[in-house]
């Protein structure tokens, strides 16, 4: 995954507010980085804000919270994620099939090329339930339900509307089952048999 990374900025926070939005988006991103890798409750903030150069003390100057933190990082993540399955799945010189094969060659080449060590940030978060704060669950599940909406839509070309939402939230759960088992073996395999195995669904469906 590519994602900006603004000048550090040391010593106080910046007087000028655009010189502050770009500090806390830099922190935003370095989060969505820290928790697509290890979770929210192993990021600890120390380590997130020596990668970040951003003094300790200033943390909560664009945060009230770690719990905030979170939250705006789940949101940043789900926007850069909407954006990337919207360019597979509105690809109307495709065929629905086809738009999502292609969102699934797309994150598979994502995965090798950060040698399995990123997953999905929602999918990461979901397997820390118990241990997250309370408004966690239902920002999680509302990105889930954006997925499936997104899904759902491009197989609509293809299947009525009830098939096609049925499909949507089988490809999710199955996906992001996926995408943990590549994680744990290191290997395209798993994402690729899934792959397969839904698109030949698909064909029979």
């Amino acid at each position: 995954m590519t994602t900006p990374t603004p000048s550090p900025r040391k010593g106080r926070p910046p007087a000028n507010p655009d010189g502050m939005a770009q500090v806390r988006d830099m922190l935003i991103w370095t989060g969505v980085t820290f928790l697509t890798e290890k979770g929210f409750v192993a990021t600890g903030l120390d380590g997130l804000l020596k990668v970040a150069q951003v003094p300790k003390g200033s943390f909560y100057y664009y945060f009230d919270s770690k719990e905030d933190f979170g939250l705006n990082v789940i949101e940043t993540y789900a926007r850069y994620f909407n954006a990337k399955l919207d360019r597979c799945l509105l690809d109307r010189t495709l065929s629905s099939k086809e738009r999502i094969r292609s969102f699934m060659a797309d994150a598979r080449s994502g995965m090798i090329r950060h040698d399995f060590s990123r997953g999905c940030l929602i999918g990461n978060l979901g397997q820390e339930l118990n241990a997250l704060p309370g408004p966690f669950p239902k920002a999680l599940n509302d990105v889930m339900r954006q997925w499936e909406t997104r899904v759902a839509s491009c197989l609509k070309d293809d299947y009525d509307d009830e098939t096609a939402q049925k499909l949507s939230v089988f490809f999710w759960i199955g996906w992001e089952g996926a995408v943990l088992r590549a994680r744990l073996q290191k290997s395209a395999q798993p994402l690729d048999i899934f792959g397969d195995g839904f698109l030949m669904l698909l064909e029979k469906t």
